[in-house]
């Protein structure tokens, strides 16, 4: 029979639950202790176990120490991420950290020091790749349907940032900025579809509708609710990133586009849409004086996995996530995400706000260490 997998989980907010909730669906696995400073998040997430109650600490460092797991959920707010896996590391448990994986890169660089030589894994939970019909779009898209992809495009419009416990994510400081915070997921998706790492980028944004009236001890949220990215490549291909967060009235409000020489990839979400098209089912007919847009030789399905027994807010993504995370670990087998791939997402965030905030071109290499 299949090992049974300990998990502690450190931080019971709104994500650590949702792990929770897919670690107890997934099967084969088992919550066994819980940690937060925040007692009603702990009550909660005490609350969510259907399983024999987990043993509860308020010290992460407690849990790290019982002998309890085998593995680590860190779910933390972005800017305790470091000091968390610092201590995480030190134990030897496989571990599963939330994105962003660090809000500032001298951190990252020391931490995938740190993790050089350990047994445990760790792996930057970095979950859109696995949407099913995202999933179905990078096998698309790398199986050469598209041809040579030549331009990726991520739109998401969305509502604004939920609330969170203390409010710390109103403020950059705290959440790395929007780019980092929310948008490391888009940055690692560009880079995934094209197999390639960016060279620089350009953005424009701004803070132009959210929390503009909000004060917390006098102060006013300074994280950006909009924004556009186009980021090159050293092919010569390119990515655009077009972020609105006062647009929960859209329809699909994730749509991402891959464009090659041979054709066009979509995905859809909520609607879990997959569209796909090749050029040579159109492209004779509108040189030809036939108008572009009427969808003919376009095909469209909805794309679901059905052994996904937890949806979730990520249709079924942290689902399947954990499934590999718990494949890997029995495996023996390194982790889908690592360390340095989920600094990489944090580092275009960083050079996007630099971007925005000094009015240039940044190029990656102003920001990540060199040799990367």
């Amino acid at each position: 029979m299949e090992q049974t997998l300990r998990y502690g989980i450190i931080g019971c907010g709104s994500m650590g639950r949702e792990h929770i909730e897919n670690l107890q669906a997934m099967g084969g696995a088992r919550v066994t202790a819980i940690a937060d400073t925040h007692g009603p998040s702990r009550d909660a997430a005490l609350a969510s176990c259907r399983d024999a109650p987990p043993r509860v600490f308020e010290d992460h460092r407690e849990l790290l120490a019982s002998g309890l797991c085998d593995a680590v959920v860190i779910a933390t707010p972005n800017h305790t991420h470091a000091a968390m896996l610092r201590d995480a590391l030190a134990a030897d448990l496989h571990i599963l950290v939330e994105k962003p994986l660090v809000t500032r890169i001298e951190d990252g660089v020391e931490l995938i020091e740190r993790a050089r030589g350990r047994r445990g894994i760790v792996w930057v939970a970095q979950e859109y790749r696995y949407m099913p019909p995202v999933a179905e779009l990078l096998r698309l898209a790398h199986e050469g349907v598209a041809g040579r992809i030549q331009q990726v495009a991520i739109r998401e419009h969305r509502e604004p940032f939920y609330p969170k416990v203390g409010d710390w994510n109103r403020f950059s400081a705290n959440t790395g900025g929007t780019l980092v915070e929310k948008c490391c997921h888009y940055f690692n998706l560009m880079d995934l579809v094209l197999r390639e790492r960016p060279l620089r980028i350009y953005a424009s944004g701004g803070q132009r509708v959210n929390h503009l009236d909000e004060r917390y001890d006098g102060r006013r949220p300074d994280i950006l609710d909009s924004a556009y990215c186009v980021l090159e490549y050293p092919s010569g291909a390119r990515a655009m990133l077009d972020l609105c967060m006062y647009a929960e009235n859209s329809i699909d409000n994730e749509h991402i586009t891959v464009v090659g020489d041979q054709g066009k990839l979509e995905s859809l979400l909520p609607s879990l849409t997959l569209r796909v098209s090749r050029r040579e089912d159109w492209g004779r007919r509108a040189a030809w004086g036939q108008p572009s847009g009427t969808g003919k030789g376009v095909s469209v399905r909805r794309v679901w996995d059905t052994g996904i027994r937890y949806a979730g807010h990520h249709f079924g993504a942290s689902y399947i996530e954990h499934q590999r995370f718990a494949a890997a670990i029995r495996a023996g087998a390194p982790a889908e995400i690592g360390l340095e791939e989920g600094l990489r997402a944090v580092a275009t965030g960083i050079a996007a706000h630099r971007s925005i905030d000094e009015g240039r071109v940044v190029a990656l290499a102003e920001v990540l260490p060199a040799g990367w």
